[in-house]
């Protein structure tokens, strides 16, 4: 049974009576009277992360993943909660100053507050994080439109070539390569400045966590709509060319996989061009990577002329 399968059969059900949930539908609470939005994120070693190795550098890690949840929403996060299990002796003094100093820059960078936590004795780390931001509206899951452009923010796949580095199981020239791709999986570069433009043009949207084909087909969900993908619009860095070429590696095996961060949203034809104006202006990198299509059409990804077999191109599902 997968996380999706728990939610439809077993818990939805509780959340009939409160549309402030969004029926489990979205990855958010969204109270529109009082304009409150809170999300919640748990991170367990060896599941979400590889190790405790570097404390200063995972707990950016920990908090981006958590404010993105809001951030793709169209919400500016304000204040955050972080739980901490641990196993004894590794919240010694040492990591404890590094994590803390490492959120006093956090907080400076997104302008947040933290607000109160726990600790607990486990036998592996993990990390809760609650995060609560304001707003008039949030930009939902399942509301794309017939001919919706389908945007993504900076750049895709750079922080699973990060996790592969990490892992040894992939070759690099130099240490700038190595660390290049290793500050991307560990601080991912959130789109917070472009919440604003999101509440101005986007209809639906997500942040690309568990895969951007896999978080796709979550942004449509239900609804009778298709969609088609260019694989060869997909924003990459000029570091990640570099590296699929000298480990000579295909584009598409390493797109899909998550933790990237950024924002997949989509937004009338008709916004295109005021859209990416306004983008350049925030600084902000977009690019048109798609259409939303009749359900009639068959979802597809295209390479050229190629139409790729979408079943090799799932993202992370947690399994039970």
């Amino acid at each position: 049974m997968n996380e999706n399968d728990i939610i439809d059969n077993y818990l939805k059900k509780l959340s009939i009576n409160n549309s402030s949930s969004k029926f489990l539908n979205d990855d958010i609470f969204f109270d529109k009277k009082n304009k409150l939005a809170v999300t919640v994120d748990t991170y367990n070693e060896d599941v979400h992360f590889l190790n405790f190795d570097k404390p200063n550098l995972l707990i950016k890690k920990v908090l981006r993943s958590s404010l993105s949840d809001l951030i793709c929403k169209g919400i500016n996060p304000k204040y955050y909660f972080i739980s901490i299990s641990s196993p004894r002796g590794i919240l010694n003094k040492k990591n404890l100053k590094l994590i803390s100093n490492s959120l006093i820059n956090e907080q400076k960078k997104y302008n947040i507050y933290i607000s109160g936590g726990d600790t607990n004795y486990s036998k592996k780390i993990s990390f809760t994080l609650t995060c609560i931001g304001f707003g008039k509206k949030i930009i939902e899951r399942n509301n794309v439109k017939l001919n919706d452009d389908i945007y993504v923010t900076g750049n895709i796949g750079d922080s699973y070539i990060g996790l592969k580095i990490l892992k040894n199981k992939i070759k690099y020239k130099n240490n700038y390569l190595k660390n290049y791709f290793e500050k991307k999986y560990y601080e991912p570069e959130l789109a917070y400045k472009f919440t604003k433009i999101l509440n101005k043009y986007a209809n639906s949207s997500i942040d690309v966590s568990d895969g951007l084909y896999d978080d796709l087909n979550k942004l449509i969900n239900k609804q009778k709509q298709g969609y088609r993908i260019y694989i060869n619009k997909i924003p990459t860095s000029t570091n990640f060319k570099k590296i699929l070429k000298i480990n000579k590696l295909k584009l598409q095996d390493h797109l899909f996989h998550g933790d990237d961060y950024q924002i997949l949203f989509t937004a009338p034809k008709k916004f295109r061009n005021v859209l990416i104006s306004e983008s350049q202006l925030l600084k902000q990198k977009v690019t048109i990577i798609g259409e939303i299509c009749s359900k009639s059409t068959k979802n597809f990804l295209t390479n050229g002329n190629s139409v790729l077999n979408t079943a090799d191109f799932k993202g992370y599902t947690h399994i039970f």
